[in-house]
């Protein structure tokens, strides 16, 4: 390695992202939902009841489409900036029986995810039955799942704008370990690289960058937010399963990640098999 080569890695690694608070204000909020009159009606106040639980959530309005004002996903795109909400609350295969299989999201929350720019809470399905026993209940035990890029501002101040303002916070990582060895099974192949000292170096830096980062939303938010309890999870581990492991040891109330993926129109690679797999809970998709 060049000198100036050693110089730029020095000076990477000495570089840290630093978190920045920015409360998020909630104003309008939209259940969409196939119920209808009654059914609709409890079930708004169900939900209400448990945004309300949140930071500064107990100042919004709440409007209710109900299920025979849209039927197809064009009627619901058509519906939904009619009311300019701040947060659309809505649950898996509206106007479908499929929510009695976890295969997939349904064409409504599908295009609703991809085609606004507004966060949707995807709530367990009213009828399916598989809802956790302590889900809906308050919002104590939020966590946040990052992706590869770890660093994103935007999804922290979501999930403490979803906090209980005496609740905790765990700001999460989980590198993919099969992709991980993928890499390194490809680098065990080049002659030229250390291997061992390769799968070290590399182990340690996936690790050391978002937990860098989540200890400077530690410090920030200890300042702003004393009450609120911040912990950090950084690991390698199977992603589907690691969540869903910490759904059921942490009590969790709800989960927070990243739905958009700016290189395509589909969900982000990571959102997608946890938001369709992990049901028992409200997740928070941005």
């Amino acid at each position: 390695m060049s000198q100036v080569d050693q110089f730029e890695s020095v000076f990477r690694s000495a570089y840290k992202a630093v978190f920045t608070y920015t409360p998020v204000k909630l104003r309008t909020i939209l259940l969409v939902t196939d119920l209808e009159g009654v059914e609709a009606r409890a079930f708004l106040e169900k939900v209400k009841a448990f945004i309300e639980q949140t930071r500064d959530a107990n100042q919004c309005d709440y409007f209710l489409v109900q299920g025979a004002e849209f039927t197809t996903t064009g009627d619901l795109l058509e519906l939904v900036p009619q009311y300019e909400p701040d947060l659309i609350c809505t649950y898996r295969n509206l106007h479908s029986r499929a929510w009695r299989f976890p295969h997939s999201l349904g064409e409504h929350l599908d295009v609703l995810l991809q085609r606004t720019d507004i966060p949707v809470m995807v709530l367990p399905h009213p009828q399916a039955g598989y809802q956790a026993d302590h889900a809906l209940q308050d919002t104590s035990e939020v966590m946040v799942v990052t992706d590869m890029q770890a660093v994103n501002d935007r999804l922290i101040n979501y999930a403490v704008a979803f906090s209980h303002s005496a609740g905790n916070l765990y700001l999460t990582h989980v590198e993919d370990a099969s992709v991980f060895e993928h890499y390194m099974d490809a680098i065990a192949k080049i002659d030229v690289i250390d291997t061992d000292l390769a799968r070290e170096r590399l182990h340690d830096q996936l690790l050391k960058e978002p937990a860098d980062y989540f200890g400077s939303c530690s410090r920030v938010l200890q300042t702003h937010l004393p009450e609120l309890t911040t912990r950090s999870l950084v690991t390698f581990g199977d992603l589907v399963a690691e969540y869903r492991h910490q759904i059921d040891s942490l009590k969790l109330d709800l989960l927070v990640l990243s739905a958009k993926d700016e290189r395509q129109h589909a969900m982000h690679s990571v959102a997608y098999p946890l938001a369709v797999e992990l049901r028992q809970i409200p997740l928070l998709l941005l």
